[in-house]
């Protein structure tokens, strides 16, 4: 059960985010939002203002009269989201070496809180803590989208990563190892703090579209039946 506090919705929001990311909520898990409230100790208004939010982000889906169910990753949407994030993370990452480059502080300050999220995250890793590493993840990326300066890289990044927290979790389980992807961050925090521009740019692209066509692959490799 939930301690109370000042925003229900979003303590219920975010356990079911993590349930879903994880694979405790599967693709085609049917909610019922009675149960839900008994299970978390809440009324059904801090259920149903969750369930909007999620029916917003694309993890779960209306099915006529049958209810909500957790949805089913479509590849194409993903693919296209990604792509979005392939760009913004390539502009985010170039921008923020530019800046560090002549900021010692700035730079000191990334190179510092982003060596954190690399140690935490090998932490991570070895507990198979999916749902931590997704939330790192975003944390990792978000740091060097704030470095470059541009409030609307966030702002237009924000509702694309509502939607991958969800895909970030199957490349975990099912498409790539970790420890590899954590390579990959730590190769782009180590550009943007050298101040080259040209690799964090192409490292950071080369990042996200490599894990939509992993996941791509994953799921197309998955039965029928095990999607049923």
């Amino acid at each position: 059960m939930l301690q109370i506090a000042p925003n229900l919705t979003d303590q219920v929001y975010d356990a079911l985010v993590d349930e879903i990311c994880d694979g405790r909520l599967a693709p085609g898990r049917h909610l019922v939002q009675e149960r839900l409230a008994e299970r978390f100790g809440v009324s059904r208004q801090p259920i149903q203002q969750t369930m909007s939010r999620l029916k917003a982000d694309g993890m779960v889906e209306e099915i006529g009269r049958r209810g909500l169910f957790v949805t089913r990753i479509d590849p194409a949407r993903m693919l296209d989201n990604y792509g979005v994030r392939a760009a913004l993370d390539g502009w985010a990452a170039k921008t923020a070496a530019l800046r560090v480059s002549g900021n010692a502080e700035l730079r000191d300050r990334v190179d510092a809180e982003g060596r954190a999220l690399l140690e935490a995250a090998a932490t991570a890793i070895s507990a198979q803590d999916v749902a931590g590493l997704v939330k790192l993840d975003y944390a990792f990326h978000s740091q060097f989208y704030a470095a470059s300066g541009n409030r609307l890289i966030v702002e237009t990044a924000e509702p694309h990563w509502r939607f991958l927290r969800r895909a970030m979790g199957d490349v975990l389980r099912k498409a790539e190892n970790p420890v590899e992807i954590w390579r990959q961050h730590r190769a782009i925090l180590e550009a943007i703090v050298a101040g080259d521009a040209t690799a964090a740019m192409e490292l950071a692209e080369a990042h996200a579209r490599d894990a939509a066509l992993l996941l791509a692959d994953a799921l197309m490799r998955t039965e029928p039946e095990d999607r049923a």
